[in-house]
């Protein structure tokens, strides 16, 4: 499961790494569901876009009172409508430089900050989907004259695809997120058929527990990926 990760390279050199004109971004030590998100489109791949992160289909009533879906099993993502057309048409690819994993302990769940061992950033496999909310007449009588409505504006969302966790990540979850190097995210973003990435990466991995005020997203600071050890 990928619930909270962290993007704060430097934008310049995620430009350089991920060959991009422009990575311009607010850099988050605790992204969390909800939030606008910087991510990297199918149809604009050059350049950062901003999601929600959350999948809300087109087809959707538009976004729920309560979380909406973060991750996409591998699995099943040809099988459920709620993925379907978006593995098909909708792939992305989600920047970050490292997520949170929590274990048991016999004194509650411990964070653990897991990141690239060699330092690099990762690139997460992604869907993503722009709900449109129905246009509703306003009244005569309350502007003057009817028009649509602009009280709800269009969503773009986004959910993290996840496979079986590799033997590294297996001590910390029973999920992992689906993580490509720049060229497997090429293939991700274009290929007719890419279902042979969905499989646990092989990148060496390094992880360290860190503070656990990293449970509370309105925490957003450099310290949450300081090791506490």
């Amino acid at each position: 499961m990928c619930g909270r990760y962290a993007l704060f390279s430097d934008p310049e050199d995620l430009a350089a790494e991920f060959v991009l004109d422009d990575a311009d971004y607010e850099a988050t030590y605790n992204a969390a569901p909800s939030e606008e998100l910087p991510v990297l489109l199918d149809d604009d791949p050059t350049a950062f876009s901003t999601a929600r992160w959350g999948l809300v289909p087109s087809w959707s009533e538009g976004p729920k009172d309560g979380p909406d879906p973060i991750n996409a099993r591998a699995e099943t993502l040809t099988e459920r409508r709620l993925f379907a057309e978006a593995y098909r048409e909708r792939r992305c690819l989600v920047p970050a430089d490292g997520f949170y994993e929590w274990t048991e302990t016999g004194d509650g769940k411990q964070p653990y900050f897991v990141s690239r061992a060699d330092g690099r950033p990762l690139l997460l496999a992604g869907l993503w989907e722009t709900w449109t909310p129905e246009q509703k007449q306003t009244g005569l009588g309350e502007f003057g004259s009817g028009g649509p409505s602009r009280d709800v504006e269009p969503v773009r969302s986004f959910t993290v695809v996840t496979t079986e966790p590799n033997d590294f990540l297996a001590d910390y979850h029973h999920r992992m997120a689906v993580v490509l190097d720049p060229e497997a995210g090429e293939r991700w973003l274009s290929a007719d058929d890419p279902s042979d990435l969905l499989e646990p990466c092989d990148v060496e991995l390094q992880a360290w527990p860190v503070s656990q005020a990293v449970n509370n997203p309105a925490n957003d600071r450099p310290e949450l990926v300081e090791s506490v050890a």
